[in-house]
């Protein structure tokens, strides 16, 4: 059955009351136009539950603005879409076309902090996140009663001689329900071992993060990046108004989760609409994701906070080889990974996933 409208619906009895289903739930393929943005191709998906955004299949398969019901979900920096082209891959250059969003994807044979690696040298955060996707599929389907809307692209980051790296992504909804499942499968379509390193730079912005915005996690322990970090990290948890001259601040979270991997994290903003309550949580498998990076950066004009599901910290991939962390992908083998992020529109259904996540960090598993 679909929930919609705080009604039952069945198929037949929602079909009998449109002329055609896009009326209240839909993926339309756009083209952006004008300045840097102008030929980034998008995907705009609206699923009827007042969930909203637009899946950048021309940024390699990332998330831009997202919202409920008019409430902005994300962060969008000042650079907004630019174009593929306009990508400048040394040092930190990555910044220059860094539009945040609620999803942008880093990766996937390197990511984190400019270095050089075995001779080589790699800027910020990777290349996935400005390929444009290929064999972009949009679709839709009913499945009983249940009516589910999906984009599906793949991103390949390959080069002669080098990482021959192929993401698949599809990002799906279905109709009434507040909730986005981003379903990827990285796989080496090379003859060479290669390096695989890959995280969800998940960004939330104002009026979800907001004064008193609260962070949520199954945090066993956690460790600041660097000594900017270490100032105030008892508050890591914690959401100020934007403070000028902020410098941002990292942490490396040790997490709980149940048996089988799975965990949960989210933000909370308990006084959203007069007490009415807004968050987004982020559920996903600690076995697949085993790194949790925060990225607290709540200055003027830059008020983010970034929740990052990572194969890896962002120290940068030579700091990974020499300490033993770095992950790799045989000839052929596959990597997966499952996330699913879920709106909280009201303080019982914020109270549930505070409970959800207590519970988790209660029922600590080593991975």
């Amino acid at each position: 059955m679909v929930e919609l409208y705080g009604k039952q619906y069945t198929r037949k009895e929602i079909l009998e009351c449109v002329g055609d289903i896009s009326q209240l739930c839909y993926a339309k393929p756009v083209k952006l136009s004008g300045g840097k943005q102008a030929g980034v191709d998008a995907v705009l998906v609206n699923n009827g539950s007042g969930l909203s955004f637009v899946v950048l299949s021309g940024r390699g398969m990332g998330i831009g603005n997202a919202d409920f019901k008019g409430n902005s979900l994300a962060w969008i920096s000042s650079t907004k879409e630019v174009a593929s082209t306009y990508y400048e891959p040394a040092g930190q250059g990555w910044f220059r076309g860094f539009y945040g969003g609620l999803l942008t994807t880093c990766g996937l044979s390197y990511m984190g902090a400019p270095c050089e690696d075995n001779g080589e040298k790699l800027g910020l955060h990777g290349r996935v996140s400005y390929i444009p996707a290929d064999n972009v599929w949009v679709d839709s389907k009913w499945d009983g009663d249940d009516y589910w809307v999906w984009v599906q692209g793949k991103i390949r980051e390959t080069t002669v001689f080098g990482e021959n790296l192929i993401l698949t992504r599809r990002i799906s909804v279905k109709l009434g329900e507040s909730k986005i499942f981003i379903e990827d499968t990285v796989e080496n379509l090379g003859f060479e071992k290669t390096e695989h390193m890959i995280l969800y730079h998940f960004n939330m912005g104002f009026p979800l993060l907001d004064k008193e915005s609260e962070f949520l996690s199954p945090t066993i322990s956690y460790m600041p990046r660097d000594e900017e970090s270490a100032k105030g990290q008892r508050d890591y948890h914690k959401v100020a108004a934007p403070i000028a001259g902020f410098e941002e601040k990292v942490y490396y979270h040790e997490i709980s989760s149940l048996i089988g991997g799975s965990t949960k994290v989210a933000l909370i903003n308990h006084k959203f609409n007069n007490g009415e309550g807004l968050g987004l949580y982020i559920a996903y498998s600690k076995k697949e994701l085993p790194n949790l990076v925060q990225w607290k950066m709540t200055g003027q004009g830059h008020y983010v906070m970034g929740i990052e599901p990572a194969n890896a910290w962002v120290g940068g991939r030579d700091k990974a080889r020499k300490d033993g962390s770095l992950k790799f992908l045989q000839p052929g083998e596959k990597r997966h990974y499952h996330l699913e992020l879920g709106v909280l529109s009201s303080q019982k259904e914020i109270e549930g996933v505070i409970r959800e996540i207590q519970d988790i960090k209660g029922n600590y598993n080593e991975i």
